[in-house]
């Protein structure tokens, strides 16, 4: 098997079994894991134009997959209803897949074990089923308090590829970003958030908050990095987030920064819209997040800033290079794959020893 960097790139079997007429993939779980499939999946559609397949997600992740290839579906379904609770549960979503899309294959790049009851359930009645590999045992010799195995673990795009490869279809990369290129995507695609970008107009997107505490650049300091791009001539930023306090926060520094900073934290203009302005973005400032991954697949250039979690853990942008990334070399990093334990030191040093200005000169130097 032979691997490059930034791409799947997988040597074909002697023994490959027959190209499949329908394949079923799972992938439910937070925005940013399911970002992160797009790649893969757009690539085996290109790949086996012939074959049918069917993404399972959660609903609320379907408009993800935008600008699908033709021979893509994209299931959505409500795990926590009733109907799908359990192991009754996905015995009958096993059920309603065979009987909507008949599929041959199942691959789960998911791996937890609603997925796997459901891959259980679908091979009983002779589906080939194959799962990705989380690598666990790596994941915890990479976070644990002392003697970490401090070395990189082989990318989860990389993951879902081999998942693939052991349904017996290698990949090769065939993906471009959503839309075939930056500033691609109409405007009146995200016209209910702005009109069309002005010629000269520099459009940043800033992303300040993440599901855990591990992962957030301290607000204060970050308030300062909006400022201080707020001032850069001819710049345009806007600041994205979820509903309650960090809508609230983010509108507070739009009102008290400038003209040209726009709080879009709560407005819910969906991911098809918030995808093509991100497309347009000249940067996008973002935590270890799921915008971090949207951004990156709607072909948007990116800098991440990182806390207690790690690159190493595999989780990086679609084509994020090192340089793209404002971390710093504490011993005790990571602490945890998701940043969703305590800090052990209380303090969270790792994002708040971030000075704001270094963040501000690699946008900067992004923008040029």
């Amino acid at each position: 098997m032979a691997v490059t960097a930034g791409t799947f790139i997988f040597k074909k079997s002697l023994n490959m079994p027959s190209i499949p007429s329908s394949v079923l993939l799972a992938r439910f779980s937070a925005i940013g894991d399911v970002a992160m499939t797009v790649p893969v999946v757009y690539s085996a559609c290109r790949c086996y134009p012939q074959t049918r397949f069917v993404m399972l997600t959660r609903e609320s992740m379907v408009p993800i997959f935008s600008c699908a290839p033709p021979n893509l579906t994209v299931a959505g379904i409500d795990v926590h209803a009733d109907a799908y609770r359990g192991v009754a549960g996905m015995r009958r979503l096993a059920a309603e897949m065979r009987r909507q899309f008949s599929p041959d294959v199942f691959v789960d790049l998911h791996s937890v074990l609603r997925t796997r009851l459901l891959g259980f359930f679908l091979r009983l009645h002779g589906v080939r089923t194959a799962r990705l590999d989380k690598a666990r045992g790596k994941r915890r010799a990479l976070t644990r308090p002392n003697n970490k195995l401090m070395l990189p673990l082989t990318g989860i795009r990389d993951r879902y590829a081999l998942a693939f490869e052991r349904a017996g279809m290698p990949l090769q990369e065939c993906f471009d970003g959503l839309f075939g290129g930056r500033s691609c995507a109409p405007a009146e695609s995200f016209a209910a958030i702005t009109g069309p970008k002005p010629a000269g107009e520099r459009w940043i997107g800033i992303a300040p908050f993440a599901a855990h505490k591990g992962k957030i650049y301290p607000e204060r300091q970050m308030e300062q990095v909006v400022a201080a791009l707020a001032a850069e001539p001819d710049v345009r930023i806007f600041l994205l987030g979820g509903g309650g306090h960090e809508a609230e926060t983010l509108a507070a520094w739009a009102d008290s920064i400038g003209h040209n900073v726009h709080c879009l934290a709560g407005k819910r203009y969906g991911f098809a819209a918030e995808l093509a302005l991100f497309n347009h973005l000249d940067c996008m400032l973002s935590m270890d997040s799921g915008n971090m991954h949207l951004a990156a697949i709607a072909g948007a250039p990116a800098v991440s800033v990182w806390g207690a979690t790690h690159p190493y853990c595999g989780f990086t942008g679609w084509r994020q290079t090192e340089a793209d990334m404002v971390q710093l070399p504490v011993p005790c990093r990571p602490c945890s794959v998701f940043g969703d334990k305590p800090c052990a030191r209380g303090d969270y040093m790792c994002l708040r020893a971030i000075r704001p200005e270094s963040i501000t000169a690699r946008v900067l130097q992004k923008l040029k």
